[in-house]
């Protein structure tokens, strides 16, 4: 009795001592780059007449059957020359070859800036969508996405950023003659967003935030919306990333697009 005492004490420290992150149960980043990379995307348009023929907008991932992409409203709202037969499309490396999917705008939630594609190919391997809500100040997580896409190609770049603020997503504006329409609706509604402090860059947009241990989905990344309501006061805009909350996503596949 006395040993296996002794044992179990022994297992208990040894457990302490390790770092962070080295438990056999718990996967380091580059193990769950692995995982989630296959599922990003780039979000773009083809023109079978133009050149190039695809041109990237954003970041997406693939959720659910594989065959639904997430990426942000103002991402998709390039309206489409259908004369030239431009139509939506996702772009991403695979075997070392760059590949090309049609894709479908299905759904938009234009209060969270959200929006709903499917591909008309093969599922992709999709990413598991985490809760949102449990998400803390402090906590340290990974956005991985295609910064500057046409630029730097179909390379996913990865970043890893902590929580640094879970604030509205709309503060009142000092003076009222910094109000506009958008705002006063988003004041209206307010819904809280993740502040990271990790820079994110054009094409970063719809970016997945994801667990460094799970691998699962905490919010999508957002630049443009966000920004023009928090930061409406400031002439130049900061350096500041922020990410709207993945139940919001969840709300979008289940519900459809908000009215």
């Amino acid at each position: 009795m006395k040993f296996g005492i002794q044992r179990l004490l022994v297992t208990i420290l040894v457990l302490l001592l390790l770092p962070h992150g080295s438990r056999s149960s718990e996967l380091n980043l580059p193990d769950i780059l692995n995982r989630v990379k296959p599922g990003i995307v780039a979000i773009g348009t083809y023109m079978p007449s133009r050149n190039p023929r695809g041109v990237l907008l954003g970041t997406g991932f693939a959720v659910a059957d594989g065959k639904k992409v997430i990426t942000n409203a103002h991402v998709t709202a390039k309206k489409l020359d259908a004369g030239h037969l431009e139509r939506f499309a996702v772009f991403y490396r695979e075997e070392q070859k760059e590949q090309m999917q049609i894709a479908d705008l299905r759904a938009t939630d234009e209060d969270h800036d959200l929006a709903l594609l499917t591909v008309e190919g093969r599922a992709l391997p999709a990413l598991e969508i985490g809760d949102s809500q449990r998400v803390r100040e402090g906590e340290q997580y990974a956005f991985t996405g295609y910064p500057i896409g046409m630029v730097l190609g179909l390379y996913p770049v990865t970043h890893r950023s902590i929580i640094a603020a879970i604030s509205p997503n709309a503060i009142p504006a000092v003076a009222s003659n910094q109000l506009n329409v958008n705002m006063l609706k988003r004041l209206q509604t307010p819904f809280d967003i993740f502040q990271l402090d990790a820079t994110a860059y054009p094409g970063n947009s719809g970016s997945p935030l994801y667990d460094l241990k799970s691998g699962k989905v905490v919010g999508i990344i957002n630049k443009v919306f966000v920004q023009g309501s928090k930061e409406n006061a400031i002439s130049n805009p900061s350096g500041i990333t922020y990410a709207i909350p993945s139940e919001h996503i969840k709300t979008l596949l289940e519900q459809g697009p908000a009215r």
